[in-house]
């Protein structure tokens, strides 16, 4: 956790001016993800970042509690929220695969832009399973590079080794899709924009 979350600490104000990569889609998965939220929602976001997702859809719940490694992150995330006025976001400093969470705990649970992060996504989707409620849903937005990206494996281990890329997965979409239905989900929604390396899930846990 110590040699990830100084990276992303470096990096969270950068991180934060830079502009979104595809706003079509951010905008888009937005409006799906809101389609299935309600006034009276508990959700988790685990890589919350500076905050930002979690913010946009604060109106439409009761309780969002995010995490992430890197308190730089958080410190922004929290900073916006203050400025927006948000008061049903809390902001906190966890790795997700060591948090300790009751079961059936969450409505639903976000992970955007962090699957492909973490060492084992498959035990994090079954841990997902267990945290929500039964029809609870577990949103992800993950990019596979995977699929016809191989040839970075060669250069980001070096990357990473000089502290200039943080840890990431190789993933394909097949298997993304694998972890989640392995883990007991039904996928509801399987979209993947722009130029189809981003895989965009809605699973819901059956209840």
């Amino acid at each position: 956790m110590a040699h990830e979350s100084k990276f992303w600490d470096n990096i969270a104000d950068k991180y934060f001016a830079s502009p979104i990569g595809n706003p079509e889609a951010y905008e888009e998965k937005l409006r799906l993800t809101q389609e299935q939220l309600r006034p009276d929602m508990k959700v988790m976001e685990f890589g919350c970042g500076t905050g930002g997702t979690a913010l946009r859809h604060a109106p439409h719940v009761a309780q969002i509690d995010a995490f992430d490694i890197a308190e730089a992150m958080l410190v922004i995330a929290r900073r916006q929220a203050d400025e927006q006025n948000v008061r049903n976001v809390t902001f906190q400093r966890a790795d997700i695969a060591e948090m300790d969470v009751a079961d059936d705990t969450y409505d639903a649970v976000l992970g955007n832009s962090i699957l492909h992060l973490i060492e084992d996504p498959a035990a994090t989707a079954k841990n997902v399973y267990r945290w929500l409620k039964p029809g609870g849903i577990f949103v992800s937005s993950t990019v596979c590079l995977g699929d016809g990206m191989n040839w970075l494996k060669l250069i980001l281990p070096l990357g990473r080794a000089i502290g200039k890329v943080p840890y990431v997965q190789f993933l394909k979409g097949n298997g993304l899709v694998g972890f989640m239905t392995d883990a007991g989900f039904k996928v509801e929604t399987h979209w993947q924009p722009g130029d189809g390396r981003t895989v965009f899930l809605i699973c819901r846990k059956p209840g």
